[in-house]
């Protein structure tokens, strides 16, 4: 699936499933609370934090897929086309950063394996 095709199928669930948008607010609200789940796993998954029993059944894709959602829902709203977007986004960090990185003192080590 593409990034136009995923907007375009967000947009006709809502109009399927939901009732309309929520506003653009509620969304970033929404988004927030999104990512908090995403931190809680790889904090327990790749950090020092324990899981708890009731983390046990959460799964970082399902929880990154409901990030992508709701960051869909904002861009469909606000008139966002994310493929132009991130088109747009490469080419900035193509230019900003071609070197930065492979100069970066302390990425050293992982250029020589």
């Amino acid at each position: 699936m593409t990034i136009n095709q995923a907007q375009q199928k967000v947009d006709e669930w809502i109009k399927q499933h939901g009732v309309r948008y929520f506003s653009e607010l509620t969304n970033m609200a929404i988004l927030t609370e999104e990512v908090g789940e995403v931190a809680r796993i790889i904090a327990r998954q790749y950090g020092e934090q324990s899981f708890k029993k009731t983390d046990t059944s959460k799964k970082l894709s399902d929880e990154l897929a409901d990030v992508l959602f709701v960051l869909i829902c904002l861009a469909n709203q606000t008139g966002v086309d994310l493929t132009q977007a991130l088109e747009k986004n490469m080419r900035k960090k193509t230019k900003r950063d071609s070197k930065r990185h492979k100069r970066n003192a302390k990425l050293k080590n992982y250029l020589s394996k």
